[in-house]
């Protein structure tokens, strides 16, 4: 056999075919959805709260709201509302200017302090970018208000020449950036991916299953009725999605704990996302066979993406941003933050994942209607159910 007669073997295409795909799929999933770091870093929401009914928070938040590098400042919340909603990751950064603010300033009394929120329950890069913008907004504020331009704004309020330069250049140092962070994450970078990793874990196994349980269906037809086989399938699936999750969480919790009741929360969170993830994974193996592999290997590297674990929704291109909507591992990593850490609407994500895991179960069940048939049984498959009837009778 010459080695062009076995590059023409099916197993050489394939392998040639499928090392092609791969940097095809890969590549092409990956390059052009992190390159929204840190081009849409803009898009992620913000809230100013400004407290003090002075003149000079006012003037304060008039320039954040012009100078913050987001398109999506919120002014009209209370702060209250703000931290809700930042618990909930609908914005990303809470500034807070105190009503003691511009009181503080002008009698020179201690340092006025701006209180910055940050959720450190989610990506990284969330977290590090406010980190980056609080530390720009600080020093761009004892910059801008120097003796000189604090004494022009003061003069502006009507505030005696000599006046003006003593306050001004009490103000030179007194601000300062006070950052609180919720729903704290451990040390540990293992901690922030955990919820990534978890996921992750599930998914792969999901999809691996869902092509070995295909597989499992097709060979199998002959020997039992096409509607009994997929209920085997449904019913495999199930057991599997009970037993794998804590194997995996052990592992997690072996290196970091995160209580009980914790254990068994995420335990039942992560049966019911891997049972979601089979049937996301079984559409195409239930479509083509074990074919549709080659369909679930790119939808699965753009969910690396529009999982959320990595950049948040708003600042995915549309593309990723479109799937996330339908992808249960987009759901299931919110949960996770939220289960794990807090924050977060983890009921929300466990009824999303419901209705994508409800809504592949649909179109499945539609494909094993129209696209299998019944295929007759087999010899020994007839004598043994007619020896059945016969016992009982």
């Amino acid at each position: 056999m010459k080695f062009i007669d076995f590059l023409k073997t099916k197993g050489a295409i394939g392998a040639i075919f499928m090392g092609i795909f791969y940097q095809i799929a890969m590549l092409g999933s990956f390059m052009p959805g992190y390159s929204a770091m840190p081009a849409n870093i803009d898009q992620m929401p913000v809230a100013i709260v400004n407290e003090d009914a002075g003149e000079i928070g006012a003037t304060i938040a008039a320039q954040l709201g012009k100078n913050l590098p987001f398109d999506e400042i919120k002014t009209d919340l209370t702060n209250k509302q703000a931290l809700k909603q930042l618990d909930k990751n609908d914005v990303k950064l809470v500034v807070r200017i105190p009503e003691s603010f511009s009181g503080n300033v002008e009698s020179g009394k201690g340092v006025s302090s701006i209180d910055f929120t940050i959720n450190e329950a989610g990506p990284t890069i969330v977290t590090s970018t406010m980190d980056s913008v609080v530390a720009q907004i600080e020093s761009t504020l004892n910059e801008q208000f120097s003796a000189q331009y604090a004494k022009g704004v003061l003069m502006n309020f009507n505030v005696p020449e000599e006046k003006a330069g003593e306050m001004a250049s009490a103000m030179q140092h007194q601000f300062s950036a006070n950052t609180v962070k919720i729903n704290k994450i451990p040390a540990g970078m293992h901690n922030g991916m955990a919820p990534m990793f978890l996921t992750m874990a599930a998914y792969v196994g999901a999809m691996i299953g869902a092509m070995q349980l295909g597989a499992a269906f097709n060979e199998s037809k002959g020997k039992a009725g096409k509607w009994r086989l997929f209920g085997y399938m449904q019913l495999a699936a199930l057991l599997i999605a009970v037993v794998a999750p804590a194997v995996g969480l052990g592992i997690t919790y072996a290196v970091q704990g995160h209580g009980l009741e914790t254990f068994f929360i995420l335990w039942g969170h992560h049966a019911l996302g891997y049972y979601a993830c089979w049937q996301f994974t079984s559409i195409f193996i239930l479509l083509v066979g074990e074919g549709g592999m080659i369909l679930n290997m790119p939808i699965l590297l753009m969910q690396t993406i529009a999982n959320g674990a990595a950049i948040t929704r708003e600042m995915m291109y549309a593309p990723y941003q479109w799937l996330s909507y339908i992808s249960p591992m987009y759901y299931s990593i919110q949960a996770d933050f939220a289960i794990m850490y807090g924050g977060g609407d983890a009921s929300h994500a466990h009824v999303m994942m419901l209705l994508v895991g409800a809504a592949a179960l649909l179109i499945n069940i539609t494909i094993v209607a129209v696209r299998h048939k019944e295929s007759p049984l087999k010899m020994e498959e007839t004598d043994r159910l007619a020896a059945e009837m016969k016992a009982l009778v």
